[in-house]
C-alpha cells in the first residue's frame, strides 16, 4: 500500500515520472527548488500526447493538483458580487473558480496547448485539471473524426462539453473563436468584418445554449478570441455583452449567472463600462 505523500513529495514524484514517461526527457535534470520543480512538471504535462496514465501515479496527479488548487484559492460564486441581471466581472485566474462551468478559448485540435509553459488560457486550463482533460479531448474528437473524416476540426464557435477533473469548476466548455487576420498597420480593427463579428457572438450564444442543455447555471466566460487571435478588445467586449444579455432576457431562469473573466486591467476597464 502506498504511504501518503506530502505536496513536496508529490511534486518530486510526478516530475520524476512524467520525466519517464516523456521518453525524450528522462534524463532531464531536476531543479532543486520547488518553483523549478513546478515549471518541469507543467511542461512535461504541456507536450504529454493524450493517452492512458496508470491509476497509482494518477491518484498522486489529482492530490496534487487538489491542493494547488487550495493553495492558490479557491473562488466561489458567493465571492462574486454581481453587477447587473445576473452579470458579475471578475480579474484572476479562472482555473480558480468554482461555478458550474468555465469557458475555455480552444483552438481547431481541440487538444489544448503543447507549447511549454506557455501563458494561454488553452495551456492555464490543461495543466491544472490534469492529463485527464486532453484525453477527454481527443476521445470526443476521435468520435466526431469517424463521424466526419480524419481531417476534421472542430469548427468555430461550436462548442464542446467535458468535465473538468481537478478544476473547481464542475464543467469546461471549449470553443474556437474567430481568428482575426493581422493587417498592414498596428491595429487589427480593419480587418473585422460582419461574419467575424457573428461568429464571435455565436461563440457566446452557443455555449450559453449548451448551458441551458446540461442545467449549468452558472459559467464564466475568458475573453474569446482577444490575444492571439487579434480580436480587438473593445469590440470584442461590446460583442460579448450584447449577446449574452440579449440570451438571458431570451431564456430566463436557463443560467442565473454569466462572469466576464478577465486577466488584463484594459479588459476589466471595459467590462465594468459596459456593464454599469
Amino acid at each position: 500500500m502506498m504511504k501518503d505523500l506530502n505536496q513536496e513529495d508529490r511534486l518530486a514524484r510526478l516530475v520524476e515520472e512524467f520525466k519517464v514517461d516523456s521518453g525524450e526527457y528522462k534524463d532531464l535534470e531536476t531543479p532543486e527548488d520547488t518553483e523549478g520543480k513546478r515549471r518541469i512538471l507543467r511542461s512535461l504535462m504541456n507536450i504529454r500526447m493524450p493517452k492512458k496514465i496508470s491509476p497509482r501515479l494518477l491518484k498522486v496527479q489529482d492530490d496534487y493538483l487538489t491542493e494547488r488548487a487550495r493553495e492558490k484559492g479557491v473562488v466561489r460564486l458567493s465571492d462574486i458580487p454581481g453587477i447587473r441581471d445576473g452579470l458579475s466581472v471578475w480579474q484572476g485566474d479562472i482555473t480558480r473558480l468554482a461555478v458550474d462551468a468555465i469557458v475555455n478559448a480552444a483552438n481547431s485540435q481541440m487538444l489544448g496547448c503543447f507549447v511549454p509553459m506557455h501563458t494561454c488560457i488553452d495551456n492555464c486550463i490543461h495543466t491544472f485539471a490534469g492529463v485527464q482533460l486532453r484525453e477527454e479531448c481527443s476521445r470526443q474528437m476521435n468520435q466526431l473524426r469517424i463521424r466526419y473524416g480524419w481531417d476534421y476540426e472542430q469548427p468555430t464557435a461550436v462548442p464542446m462539453l467535458t468535465d473538468a477533473y481537478n478544476l473547481p469548476a464542475k464543467k469546461v466548455i471549449h470553443v474556437v473563436g474567430p481568428i482575426v487576420p493581422p493587417g498592414t498597420g498596428f491595429s487589427p480593427q480593419h480587418n473585422l468584418t460582419p461574419e467575424l463579428e457573428k461568429d464571435l457572438a455565436d461563440c457566446y450564444r452557443n455555449t450559453l445554449d449548451m448551458c441551458a442543455e446540461n442545467g449549468l447555471k452558472s459559467v464564466a466566460f475568458c475573453c474569446i478570441s482577444t490575444g492571439v487571435f487579434h480580436f480587438p478588445n473593445q469590440r470584442a467586449g461590446e460583442i460579448a455583452v450584447r449577446t449574452v444579455t440579449q440570451w438571458l432576457k431570451k431564456n430566463p431562469g436557463q443560467v442565473e449567472r454569466v462572469i466576464f473573466n478577465v486577466f488584463k486591467d484594459q479588459d476589466k476597464i471595459i467590462y465594468e463600462k459596459l456593464i454599469h
